[in-house]
């Protein structure tokens, strides 16, 4: 029975987050935690995403991801929101999502849960850092405790290949037209960090535990 419970949530357009999303779950998965992978709600027009063929793949691609709720929050012990950048910051639909967490703002039903963040963008030096760390800044809110992507994970560090990965969290980098998927490196972060949230969220949860037999 797995005793950690791990929600990945996120908002893709071009399929690229959500390929970094998978991997994240499957790390944690080998961890022995229960997954649940969840998209946001799609704000874009649906007469604007059927003009772009590319978009209208990758919506069919990834019909069958249910969509997040507050229970889906609630549920879990660790939480992995991803999201491409726009403007150095997270999309519009992530953001929806957050700010529909009043009423568990309101109950603290969020404090003390874990949190990771994930991203991708088109170039390099496209806001990755300052999308993940405002990322962070609603889930301090909520009273997540946010676990960036430590050195200790070395693959961030090499430079034989054009990668994404910072102390704040795993990246990637899709490429002027989003072409670009994740790449081998990329998608293993991505599953250390999976991995890593299993291993922390279980620490986190063995005090709670002790206190509640005692």
């Amino acid at each position: 029975m797995p005793d950690v419970k791990i929600l990945v949530v996120y908002y893709s357009m071009t399929g690229n987050v959500a390929a970094l999303a998978e991997a994240i779950a499957e790390g944690a998965r080998t961890e022995g935690a229960e997954i649940r992978v969840r998209q946001v709600t799609e704000l874009m027009p649906e007469e604007v995403i059927n003009k772009r063929p590319a978009l209208v793949k990758v919506k069919e691609k990834y019909r069958h991801i249910p969509i997040a709720t507050n229970e889906d929050l609630e549920w879990a012990d660790g939480v992995a929101f991803g999201s491409p950048t726009r403007y150095g910051n997270m999309t519009a639909q992530l953001k929806e999502f957050i700010d529909q967490t009043g009423k568990l703002w309101m109950s603290g039903s969020l404090t003390g849960k874990l949190a990771s963040v994930f991203t991708s963008t088109s170039t390099q030096h496209g806001g990755q850092e300052s999308t993940l760390i405002s990322m962070m800044i609603p889930l301090f809110h909520l009273g997540f405790i946010i676990q960036g992507f430590p050195y200790a994970e070395q693959l961030q560090m090499g430079m034989e290949a054009i990668h994404g990965g910072s102390p704040y969290g795993v990246s990637s980098i899709s490429g002027p037209t989003a072409e670009r998927s994740p790449q081998k490196q990329d998608l293993e972060m991505a599953a250390a960090l999976g991995k890593r949230l299993v291993q922390t969220a279980r620490k986190l949860r063995r005090p709670v535990e002790q206190a509640e037999a005692a």
